[in-house]
């Protein structure tokens, strides 16, 4: 539900992410700004080590950009 009501305000891009691959892909191909991390299944040390990868992975651009742009803004 938070990535769902995240995604509804203008210029966010919310991704859960349980794994670091998943969170590395969140920014490499969506260019997610917003990282929603399910506690339920993620211990604190997991989620430090996503939010670390998150934030130290950079949009590839690129043939996502064209997904990208198709999101309103």
């Amino acid at each position: 539900g938070v990535a769902i009501t995240a995604n509804k305000h203008q210029g966010i891009r919310a991704a859960i992410c349980w794994n670091t691959e998943i969170a590395q892909l969140a920014r490499l191909h969506n260019n997610a700004n917003v990282i929603c991390v399910p506690c339920r299944f993620v211990t604190l040390a997991s989620a430090i080590e996503l939010i670390d990868s998150f934030l130290n992975t950079a949009f590839e651009g690129g043939r996502h950009q064209l997904r990208v742009n198709k999101i309103p803004c």
